[in-house]
C-alpha cells in the first residue's frame, strides 16, 4: 500500500505573517483578515521567503518506480532506506487495475484494460522468483548491494521527505494534477491533504485549490475566505 504520513512540522499560517511583516517590527499573534489577504498577495506576487519559515517531514512507503520520479525534486530532503544494508523480505505493489496507454501522448495512461488471469498470476511468479533468487544469493554470501539488482521495480520502498512549504507546494502542484502518473498522484495527494490541515491559508494561496484533485474542505475553506 502506497502511504504518506506526517512525522513532524515547523510553523503554521501566522509563521508566514510574521516572518512578512517583520521588516516593519510588526508581529501578530492572532490571525485576522488582514493577514489572510496578505497570504494571498505573497503568494500571488510570488514573495515566497515567508513560506520557508514553515517546514514539515514525511514517512513515505511506495514502489521504486514512483520513488524515482519524486526524487526529481531537489528541493526536498530525501533520505531513503538501503538495500546496501537491509536485507529483509521485501514487499511488493500490486495494482488494483491495469491502466491503458494514452492515445494521444507519449507518456500517460487512460482507462482500464483486461489482463487474462495467467498474465496476472504470471507477474505475481515473477516477483516470487525475483525474491527466490534474491534469496537464494544472500544464502550465498552474496551481498546485499549486488543482490539488490535482481529485485523488479515493483519493490516497496520508504523515504522520508522534507522540506519547506512553498517547495513542497510546488512539488504537489505538478504532481497532483490529472495527468499525472496514478502512483505519484496518490502520494501527492495524502500530502496535500495534510499541509491542507497544517497551513490552511497558506496551502490554499500557493496551490490555487482548483489545479489539486479535491478536497472538498478546499471548495469549503474558500467559500470561507
Amino acid at each position: 500500500m502506497i502511504e504518506a504520513t506526517l512525522i513532524d512540522h515547523m510553523g503554521n499560517d501566522l509563521t508566514v505573517v510574521n516572518a512578512a511583516r517583520v521588516s516593519f517590527g510588526k508581529n501578530h499573534t492572532e490571525m485576522t483578515e488582514g493577514d489572510t489577504r496578505l497570504i494571498k498577495y505573497l503568494a500571488k506576487y510570488k514573495h515566497i521567503s515567508p513560506f520557508g519559515h514553515c517546514f514539515a517531514s514525511f514517512h513515505v512507503k511506495a514502489p521504486v518506480f514512483v520513488a524515482r520520479q519524486l526524487v526529481k525534486h531537489k528541493f526536498l530532503r530525501w533520505n531513503e532506506i538501503s538495500r546496501r544494508y537491509v536485507d529483509d523480505e521485501p514487499e511488493f505493489y500490486q495494482p488494483d487495475v491495469w491502466r491503458g496507454r494514452s492515445k494521444d501522448k507519449k507518456q500517460g495512461s487512460e482507462g482500464a484494460v483486461t489482463v487474462s488471469l495467467f498474465r496476472t498470476n504470471s507477474h505475481k511468479s515473477s516477483e516470487g522468483s525475483a525474491l527466490h533468487i534474491y534469496k537464494d544469493l544472500l544464502s550465498d554470501g552474496v551481498a546485499p548491494e549486488q543482490a539488490r539488482m535482481v529485485l523488479p521495480q515493483s519493490t516497496m520502498t520508504e523515504w522520508y521527505w522534507s522540506g519547506s512549504l512553498d517547495a513542497i507546494a510546488d512539488m504537489c502542484n505538478l504532481r497532483c494534477k490529472e495527468d499525472t502518473q496514478y502512483e505519484t498522484r496518490l502520494v501527492a495527494n495524502k500530502i496535500d491533504e495534510i499541509m491542507l490541515d497544517l497551513y490552511p491559508h497558506s496551502w490554499q494561496a500557493l496551490t490555487k485549490g482548483d489545479t489539486h484533485a479535491t478536497d472538498p474542505r478546499r471548495r469549503e475553506h474558500s467559500n470561507q475566505t
